[in-house]
């Protein structure tokens, strides 16, 4: 498949109730193991990339270095690859846009982008956010490429109190319509986990909604049902893989 045909395949995957399973990964070497159990598209997790390579989260990973290890997984395992952008590097749309446009140039087809302001507090203003949405899609459209912006908002995930998380509900669905409306393809709403507040949010966006899975959250069956498009892992594989390695290096060593 070239980029085009991997871009028109990672969208139809999005098909709500029957959601996409993203097991994510961090290098051209994970991509190829989980590629090989069965994916149908890749996707890597922020932290795990940062983790892998020595650096911490929050667009610490130099942007060319994101960009290397972005073309190697598309060189080594042929299905559509979506990465975790975070904020794009950039708090200016036409700056979020020409480094998203960087991430294409090595393969990609899509990107998480977040609406949390990276390295400093709270979230960008709706408003805002949907500047930076619409600087991507026009960057995308001009270069003949269907992108799958998959338009992250951090709400719940800033809020560790989920049992104040019905009141967030208002403030995500407004943000998912202005998403939608800005250009953006799926909302991804990390941390939530209530089933009546998940299968709301999934009625009420025009969106595929992306939910990430937690020891909290519902099972993929639960999720199918509640309407969620699609499923994502986040660090939890790299996390998983690691702690393996160190136990079974503690048997060589210990």
């Amino acid at each position: 498949m070239n980029q085009n045909d991997k871009a028109r395949t990672f969208h139809t995957l999005h098909v709500k109730g029957e959601p996409l399973v993203l097991y994510n990964i961090w290098d051209a070497g994970s991509a190829a193991a989980v590629a090989g159990a069965g994916a149908q598209a890749l996707a890597t997790g922020s932290w795990s990339v940062a983790a892998a390579h020595g650096y911490g989260d929050g667009e610490k990973i130099p942007l060319a270095y994101l960009a290397q290890v972005a073309g190697r997984i598309v060189e080594t395992v042929n299905l559509p690859l979506s990465v975790d952008f975070e904020g794009a590097y950039a708090t200016d749309p036409q700056g979020a846009a020409d480094n998203v446009s960087r991430i294409l140039d090595a393969g990609a087809v899509g990107i998480n982008f977040e609406d949390q302001i990276v390295g400093g507090d709270g979230l960008h203003e709706i408003a805002d956010q949907a500047k930076r949405i619409s600087a991507i899609r026009a960057m995308a459209e001009k270069r003949g490429i269907p992108l799958f912006i998959n338009a992250r908002t951090d709400l719940f995930l800033k809020e560790s109190d989920r049992g104040r998380h019905p009141a967030l509900l208002a403030e995500a669905k407004e943000r998912a319509r202005a998403f939608a409306d800005a250009g953006a393809s799926g909302f991804f709403a990390p941390a939530l986990v209530d089933e009546a507040l998940i299968e709301d949010l999934c009625g009420a966006s025009s969106l595929p909604v992306n939910i990430m899975a937690m020891k909290t959250a519902p099972d993929v069956a639960t999720l199918g049902r509640l309407g969620v498009a699609r499923i994502s892992h986040g660090p939890g594989p790299y996390r998983a893989a690691m702690a393996w390695l160190k136990e079974a290096a503690s048997g060589i060593y210990g």
